[in-house]
């Protein structure tokens, strides 16, 4: 058999060799100078800039710590001015030295003298010192007052250092705003920030209600939604009075409330509403099943708003009493039956016996359940239970803002934690405008703190904290990690990179042996 001389490809011409490195290095130019640009533009997080430090301060206290000025004016109208200057300044010793909470400071000052009897409106408190036969000490009930008599022999002589009056009128003080700074103390101890020990003082009931308050009260909102609800076990009554009853017993505690809370209310009626214990008399632990969750129309909130949910229920049931439970016979028939139960963080429920041909509530037959809800409503809140009503708005407000203020800085620390432990996520601008706005609000809330301005900047900030923690780009980013990002690169770039890099080698290979064969062939002249 013949054999065949191998034929060899014809040598590629230069030209042909240089439009072939051409052609490869020009993809590589696309690739390097336009592909890689745009893949970095487009695919570049952006994070803006946020103060981290500074946010850090504020989640641990080192930006502000909450001090609320008390300004309380003392009336003694019957006092001569150098006997009232002297008094005060006893007072204010002997409060001082009373006082085991540094987030206050009580201040006293003397109102002028006046011939009304008037509170000073710029002062959280006004004491109205009056001669009587005994120490005794009174609020009133609708002003911001504090009622103080004493004795003819009361008044402390100009030499004294020391005064059994000055001493009286500072533990009353420090009983009316004993539960405001147990409460602020409790909310610092919750907090990162460090606080001074709870402080003395309580009353039993004040105390009672203060370890309550967290688990019965509603987290702080700008608006509440009220829920007005009529059930009936029957077809009667079909229709009640609900606008002249708001009117008349609940709009006025809403009207007091405004500067705090708005609140938006909605009322219904449901006939043949069948309760979730059908018992006539109800025990204990008939009480969390009576709310027939399944087939009453009870939404839980409106518009993003809690709800407040106050129901009247038309039927035969009642509450039964501590002896009724207790005897198994119920001979205590004559001990009166309650009708009504606050279920915390949710609402109240009210029991409301009727006539069987009942056809309509007026607003005269609604004024106890209506008188309950009130009193609940202020429960619901926070409301504190000592002092008169004013000053415990008054007291509220003081807490809420700190509340919020601490809230605010809290997320505040969250995100700045957030953005150091994760540094590909997205920043986008809204977020570092968001946190630029909760500190400036946050510094006028700390210079305010005690008045109506400190709240309003509080719950801005507490707002905008909240919305730059959750935005929405960076919560997504949340659920995007690494290994997802190689799973859709991979199949695209795979396929295009490897005939690029390869060619690219190939080119290299070839001529580094061109260069090899020009070198061996330039020493084989030489040699010749």
């Amino acid at each position: 058999m013949a054999r065949q001389n191998s034929r060899q490809p014809p040598p590629e011409k230069p030209s042909d060799r240089r439009r072939r490195s051409h052609i490869i290095l020009s993809f590589w130019l696309i690739v390097l100078c336009l592909g890689l640009p745009i893949w970095w533009k487009t695919t570049t997080i952006y994070r803006a800039n946020l103060p981290l430090q500074e946010m850090l301060d504020w989640s641990d206290g080192k930006a502000c710590r909450p001090v609320f000025p008390l300004h309380i004016s003392i009336q003694a109208n019957a006092l001569q001015e150098h006997e009232a200057q002297h008094l005060l300044r006893l007072t204010q010793h002997a409060l001082d030295d009373l006082n085991d909470f540094s987030g206050h400071h009580l201040r006293l000052q003397l109102a002028p003298p006046s011939g009304t009897s008037h509170y000073d409106r710029d002062s959280v408190l006004t004491i109205r010192l009056a001669p009587g036969e005994t120490s005794t000490a009174n609020f009133e009930p609708h002003e911001p007052v504090l009622d103080i008599t004493y004795p003819p022999n009361g008044i402390p002589s100009p030499t004294s250092s020391s005064s059994p009056l000055a001493t009286y009128i500072a533990s009353q003080l420090r009983s009316a705003f004993a539960e405001e700074q147990a409460a602020i103390s409790s909310l610092l101890s919750a907090s990162s920030i460090p606080s001074d020990h709870r402080p003395q003082g309580l009353s039993p009931d004040a105390s009672d209600a203060l370890s309550k308050r967290p688990a019965r009260s509603l987290r702080y909102a700008p608006t509440y939604h009220l829920t007005f609800s009529l059930f009936t076990g029957g077809p009667l009554p079909s229709s009640w009075d609900i606008e002249g009853a708001i009117d008349e017993y609940m709009k006025p505690v809403l009207d007091i409330l405004s500067p705090i809370h708005n609140f938006t209310i909605d009322t219904q009626v449901q006939l043949y509403a069948a309760p979730g214990v059908q018992n006539e008399v109800l025990n204990k632990e008939d009480l969390s099943s009576f709310i027939n969750a399944a087939e009453w129309p009870l939404s839980p909130s409106i518009g993003g708003a809690p709800t407040i949910n106050f129901i009247v229920f038309v039927g035969d049931q009642t509450i039964a009493t501590p002896s009724q439970q207790s005897s198994s016979e119920g001979d205590d028939a004559s001990a009166p039956a309650s009708h009504s139960w606050l279920i915390p963080q949710w609402g109240t429920v009210y029991l409301l016996p009727l006539p069987h041909d009942t056809t309509h509530l007026a607003a005269s037959a609604l004024k106890q359940p209506f008188l309950t809800f009130t009193s609940h409503l202020l429960s619901l809140t926070g409301i504190p239970q000592s002092g008169s009503l004013p000053l415990r708005l008054s007291t509220l407000a003081r807490i809420r803002s700190a509340d919020l203020l601490l809230r605010a800085s809290s997320t505040l620390g969250s995100l700045a934690r957030l953005a150091l432990a994760l540094p590909s996520i997205s920043i986008p601008r809204s977020v570092a405008d968001g946190v630029a706005k909760t500190i400036r609000h946050l510094r006028l809330a700390c210079e305010t703190l005690g008045g109506p301005e400190g709240l309003a900047h509080a719950r801005v900030a507490e707002a905008e904290a909240e919305r730059a923690f959750f935005e929405k780009s960076m919560v997504g980013q949340l659920y995007f990690p690494d290994e997802h990002k190689v799973a859709v690169y991979l199949p695209l770039l795979g396929p295009v990179a490897v005939p690029l890099v390869m060619g690219l080698i190939n080119e290299l290979k070839a001529w580094l042996k061109r260069r090899r064969d020009t070198a061996e062939a330039g020493k084989g002249k030489k040699r010749e």
